[in-house]
Formats: C-alpha cells, structure tokens, sequence
C-alpha cells in the first residue's frame, strides 16, 4: 500500500499540474507505471482499475487502454513457483495428471492465473491457480477499503456505505474459494441450458481444490480484440444481444446475478456468440428483489412516484422523502431509459461522453443536499453490472430493441415460480441458498 500510494500519489501530481498549470505531461508514461504498479499487487485493488478501464470516459484514453490490458496480462508468477503450488494442492506426482501442462500462463488476473492444460484422456482444460498468501492480501486490502470508506463518508454523506461495505467483504472472502466458485459455474451452466448465444465451462472436480479449479478450455477471443478489429453493426448486435442473454436470463428467470462484468470475464466464440467466465463474484436474489426491480421499472415507465417509493421501500432504503425519492429516480431513468422505449436504439444516444458521469454527479449532489441515503447491499452488484454491461454495449456501438428482449424475461414475471426455479437449480449445482 505505501508503494502504490507513492507512486500514484505521484502520478496524480504530475496529471493535476497539467490541468491546473498547463504543464505537458506524459499520460502515457504515467498509464504504463500505473498498470505496473497495479497488476503487481494481484490483489482486489486492482479490480478497481479493471472496472474504471471498463467505463468509457472514466479515465483518460491512455490510462484506460493500459489498464484494460491488466484484464487478462497481469504479471504472472514463474513456473518454479507454479510447480510447487500445483504439488501443495494435488500432491507430489500432479504431473502425471496431465499430459500437457503449460509452463506459461495463458491469463493472469487479480487474484490468480490460469494455465492450460490437457488431461490424459485428452480433454483441454484451463488451470486456475489462485497466488499464495491470497486471504492474507485481501483482508489487508479491505483494512484499506474501510478506512477509505470511513475517511469519505466523514467528508461526503451522500453514500452511507456500511452495507456496501459488507457486500464487497463477503463477496470478495468467497472469490478466495474455487471449490465455491466451481459449484457457482455448475449453477450457471444449468441456468444456460440451452441458452445458445452463451457458453459455460465444466469444473473438474477430481483436479480442483480451494486455491486450484480445473474446468475445460474455451476458445475465444477478446472482446477489445473483436472492436479493435470494427467488425459490422450486425456482428456488434449479435455479441451485445449474447451478452444480454448472459447476463440477464439467470437474473429474472432465476434470481442470479453476475457481478464482474469486466472485459476478462467473457470472450467472443467465432459464431459471436460469448464464453462467460470467472463465477466468483455472484449473487443470488430474493425474489420479492426482482419484483422491485420491475415495479421500479414500471413506476419510472409509468411517472407513478407511489410506485417508485414503494419498490425502494421494499428494497429496504428508509427515510425517503419526497425530495429524496426524486433524486433516486433521476438514476433510475438514467438506466432504465433504453428498456422504456420500444425501438431499436443505442444504449446511450447523446454524443456528449461525459453525459452518464453528468448524471451520477446530478445525482450525487442531490443525494448530500437531501441527507443522503444508506443503498440495500444487493445494490453493489445490480449496479455494477449494470453500468459494466452498459459500458460494454457502448463501446460495441450494439443498436438493439432493448425493450424488447427485458420484455421478453420479464413478462409474466411470478415470484412463487421464480422462488421454486432457484431452489431447483441451487440444489442441484451445491450453491448454499443463503448466499
């Protein structure tokens, strides 16, 4: 923490002396000791910069396109090192295990690497080897996180964030655990069933443990690779209605969410179609959640502000005035604006970049000036996903009827059923319910 602070301390001197002096900087220079400095730390810190490269405009230019690249290129650990992690975790003669096992990392990440391999019997698989003394590191970097949250909220009471707080704690405790995130890649594989546009890896057991998770190899390209290619609107359409499909059928059908949508976390098949990974950040809902995620949706359809008060209500926000409810639903258009209209569209149509960021500080600033509000800790993953995805349907310039395909998973929409469907599948994958 003292060496990134530093650093970036120092980075941030050098931008705040070209915008306040009109000193010429090197952004480049800085983006590239920025991305060093991060991806060294293999830890949740480093989700930060994959989420903010992510979102357009959040970032300079140069800063995003170098932290997009922590996504999957990481520094990785030698294989000296790898060799005596793999025998920790599947004992002295893991090598005769595989036919082939890669000595270079195929991806590297926040919180592990992943190499590929193939069983004796042939099958081609990726190894997710988690970096030693992981546990350690993460509760290291939420010592960091509350103390920034504390430091801020004794500045700015917009956000009160003790539930934001253990939401990212406990989510973050269980990505620690691959025997956890197997099981939550068996619930996403029975959730896609027969869902063709997305593709789900199948753990192995027998090769996996809490700090190793075996599951077959996928291939794909990246997403970036894909735009920075500019294939045609139709190819665009296609991936973002995948995505779409991904994201949300296990949502409303189910009551389950994928909480990273970073650009690591998918890769598109030759048919365009996705291979979703990385199960390690998912919640599971209550229903009465998805119902409120409906009515709100209808409340701001409809202008009926009794229905917007009683969805949030619900959700477990307290204390909102008339003022309050106002500001909360100015976010609330933000995003459910291209589900409203029926009509193909971009997710976003202004050409002003900066218009999402105009909103949230709108938002913001309404939210101190009325005494702020305390977010239902399910928020952090609806709304993370919910700004990743539509970032990422921004960047493919994907022109869909958005309305359309939510209508689609939300018609008929039954709590009872929707209860009865995740305890089946829940059951079925190992998935503990009170997750």
């Amino acid at each position: 923490m003292a060496r990134t602070s530093g650093a970036v301390g120092g980075i941030a001197a050098r931008v705040a002396g070209e915008r306040v002096f009109g000193i010429k900087t090197d952004r480049g220079a800085h983006a590239e000791d920025l991305k060093a400095i991060l991806g060294g730390l293999k830890g949740p810190l480093m989700k930060v910069a994959q989420f903010l490269s992510t979102v357009p405009d959040a970032l300079p230019p140069e800063y995003a396109a170098e932290l997009a690249q922590l996504q999957a290129n990481a520094p990785p650990m030698g294989w000296s090192f790898v060799r005596r992690r793999m025998s920790a975790e599947l004992g002295a003669g893991w090598e005769a295990k595989f036919a082939d096992f890669s000595h270079e990392a195929a991806a590297a990440a926040s919180l592990g690497q992943v190499h590929r391999a193939r069983l004796t019997d042939g099958t081609e698989v990726a190894c997710k080897l988690q970096y030693p003394d992981m546990p350690s590191v993460v509760e290291a970097d939420l010592r960091q996180l509350r103390l920034a949250l504390s430091v801020y909220h004794r500045m700015d009471n917009a956000i009160q964030n003790e539930e934001i707080y253990k939401e990212l704690s406990e989510r973050l405790r269980e990505e620690l655990d691959y025997l956890r995130e197997a099981s939550q890649m068996r619930l996403y594989g029975l959730m896609l069933n027969g869902v063709e546009q997305a593709t789900v890896p199948s753990p192995f057991p027998e090769y996996s443990t809490r700090r190793l998770l075996t599951m077959t190899w996928l291939p794909g390209q990246s997403l970036q690779r894909v735009v920075d290619e500019d294939p045609p609107q139709e190819v665009r359409d296609t991936i973002a209605r995948s995505l779409f499909s991904a994201w949300y059928i296990p949502l409303y059908r189910y009551g389950v969410i994928h909480g990273d949508p970073h650009l690591g976390n998918y890769q598109v098949r030759a048919d365009h179609g996705i291979n979703l990974l990385d199960f390690g950040a998912i919640r599971v809902f209550q229903p009465h959640f998805l119902r409120g995620v409906i009515d709100l949706f209808e409340a701001i359809r409809d202008d009926d502000e009794a229905k917007a008060q009683h969805a949030y209500e619900g959700w477990g926000f307290v204390g909102l005035s008339k003022e309050k409810i106002d500001v909360l639903n100015q976010w609330a258009r933000f995003l459910y604006e291209p589900l409203i209209q029926d009509r193909e569209r971009l997710i976003q149509e202004t050409n002003d970049p900066q218009y999402g960021r105009e909103i949230a500080q709108k938002v913001h600033a309404g939210l101190q000036r009325t005494g702020g509000v305390k977010p239902p800790r399910e928020f952090v993953l609806m709304d993370r996903s919910a700004i990743g995805l539509g970032s990422v349907f921004l960047r493919l310039g994907a022109k869909l009827n958005w309305h359309r395909m939510f209508h689609e998973l939300i018609d008929g929409f039954n709590e009872s059923e929707l209860a009865a469907r995740q305890a089946a599948v829940l059951a079925e994958a190992g998935v503990p319910a009170s997750l």
